[in-house]
């Protein structure tokens, strides 16, 4: 699997329809290869395998694995209706495309034991499970292989240090064996929190087509907004004549990250603040890979499926930080770069934004190279919010809205008496 940085191969073949039942949800833009997947099976079939999965081996999914089934599931991966097969493995890792052609550039695959993998194709099928053990799915298994994990790495994120998470996930927590086949998804992983957030793909497009909405803005974020993401998103409306879709991830982000529930609760506080009827709230469960202009772009495939026209892309977006050497690993703007070369075979618009900054002298906020000279100016960023809250800092009026700042004294306070918000 040759290749550093992105790997991504021109268009060469058509985006293929996957074969098997679909959702038909009207929309203004299809999923991504033609057909919004749905591998949920009838409540005969799904009582069927509860009885016979008490013959099969069970496997107790990771918390990534977790995030992987619900959006293979609903059709947020569409047109992927299971973990990647080789051949398919292969193709993506070395060019960022399924085997017929399809632009993917993430590998997502199911990693197991050794073992596991001689008991599933002993059994034919492998019942996956969540820690409770509830039974989420059966795969059926029809392959299995060991893959070269710094091929991978190097190939996928360009890179084999392990300060970057990806890679650490890799090549320090998989499994030795990927495992594929047919899968049929019993039910969704439970989530007693946030319960009418939670949106399937389907869902989401029936409620842009109950509002009436054609264009959509689909913003990403794995942190809570501050003022900067208000203004770049308030902006976008406007400037893009669309609406807008929160869109924040709730599944596995960066280990550092504020826990998820906090920023729900931040996410809700600001909806206030936004022109009435333009904007929506929806959670993602995925799990991020912190893989810079690859992950950008998947972002994107994914929001596609979600029937989003637009995709705001900042600077290093899905960006993992610091190398071993202290050098980012990716250029900042490669990821709106990557976007911007696949948006005409996507069918969506990228929407790229600059650092925005507050002006003290002006009370406004500008992006950092339309500053007036001399101006005394504050850059607004994740690391910054982190740091205050470590300190036990205020929050600044520039930086965040005070209805966001106390949401997140309210989270910090729990969490330093020894009661930490809910994951």
């Amino acid at each position: 699997m040759p290749g550093r940085g992105h790997g991504l191969v021109p268009a060469e073949v058509g985006a293929g329809v996957m074969e098997g039942d679909a959702v038909s949800v009207d929309t203004t833009i299809p999923p991504h290869g033609g057909r919004l997947v749905d591998l949920l099976v009838e409540p005969r079939r799904a009582a069927e395998l509860e009885v016979r999965a008490a013959a099969w081996p069970s496997w107790y999914l990771t918390r990534r694995q977790l995030c992987d089934l619900e959006l293979l599931a609903c059709g947020g991966f569409s047109p992927l209706r299971s973990f990647l097969g080789q051949d398919d493995y292969r193709a993506v890792c070395e060019g960022g495309r399924l085997t017929d052609g399809t632009l993917w550039p993430i590998p997502v695959t199911l990693d197991v034991p050794d073992e596991m993998t001689a008991r599933a194709r002993a059994a034919g099928t492998l019942a996956l499970r969540d820690a409770e053990g509830v039974l989420l799915a059966a795969l059926h298994v029809s392959e299995s292989w060991r893959p070269d994990l710094r091929a991978e790495a190097l190939a996928v994120f360009g890179t084999t240090d392990l300060a970057h998470p990806g890679v650490a996930h890799v090549l320090k927590h998989s499994h030795r064996c990927y495992i594929s086949g047919v899968l049929e998804v019993v039910q969704l992983p439970a989530h007693p929190e946030f319960g009418p957030l939670r949106r399937t793909p389907a869902e989401v497009r029936a409620e842009f087509t109950r509002r009436g909405w054609s264009r959509v803005i689909a913003f990403q974020t794995r942190n809570p907004m501050h003022r900067a993401h208000q203004e770049v998103t308030r902006r976008a409306i406007f400037e893009e004549n669309a609406n807008l879709l929160i869109h924040p991830v709730v599944g596995v982000t960066k280990p550092d990250d504020i826990d998820a529930c906090t920023r729900v609760r931040c996410y809700r506080a600001i909806l206030p603040s936004y022109p009435d009827g333009r904007v929506m709230l929806s959670l993602l469960p995925l799990a991020m890979r912190m893989g810079g202009p690859r992950e950008a772009l998947w972002h994107a495939v994914i929001r596609k499926n979600y029937g989003a026209t637009h995709f705001i892309v900042g600077r290093d977006h899905a960006g993992p930080g610091m190398n071993s050497d202290g050098r980012p690993f990716y250029d900042p703007y490669a990821s709106q770069e990557l976007l911007r070369h696949h948006a005409a075979e996507l069918g969506m618009r990228i929407v790229p934004f600059k650092p925005i900054v507050y002006i003290e002298d002006t009370g406004a906020y500008a992006q950092a190279d339309e500053a007036p000279s001399g101006a005394r100016v504050h850059s607004i960023s994740g690391t910054q919010l982190k740091r205050w809250l470590a300190e036990g800092r205020d929050l600044p009026a520039w930086y965040a809205s005070p209805q966001v700042a106390a949401e997140l004294r309210r989270s910090y306070a729990r969490t330093v008496s020894g009661s930490p918000s809910a994951q």
